[in-house]
């Protein structure tokens, strides 16, 4: 055996943690359908890891939890209140967004708005080509 010191280990949790919730994110973004009833229990799902990360770990606060509250909860916006948020969270990848566009198409956004959204997207991903 082989002790790694706290600061160390404290690293690689870290690491791990922000790797899991990176990774759940994507996940989410690979959803094509998803009722308001499946939006709550992916939030229901992510408390419950992140009760059981603080049972396994001492890091505080959790690394990118909030990336992956802000994602789930984004699912409920409006039109006009999506198409600002997308402006402001460029951390998500062009995927990620139009996804969760595409996600809630017929459920809160119409065919008009989806186009207007993923419009938007495509303006935020046209400078970094």
């Amino acid at each position: 055996r082989v002790r790694i010191p706290l600061p160390v280990s404290n690293i690689l949790w870290e690491h791990c943690i922000r790797l899991a919730n990176r990774t759940l994110v994507e996940g989410y973004a690979n959803v094509k359908k998803c009722s308001n009833e499946g939006r709550a229990l992916m939030q229901l799902d992510f408390q419950q890891f992140l009760m059981k990360l603080e049972k396994l770990t001492d890091i505080r606060p959790i690394p990118d939890k909030e990336f992956v509250e802000t994602y789930i909860k984004a699912y409920y916006l409006t039109e006009n209140d999506m198409e600002r948020w997308i402006k402001e969270h460029r951390e998500y990848s062009t995927k990620q967004l139009a996804n969760l566009v595409n996600v809630c198409l017929g459920s809160h956004i119409n065919k008009k708005a989806r186009q207007k959204l993923l419009a938007a997207i495509d303006d935020i991903d046209r400078p970094k080509r």
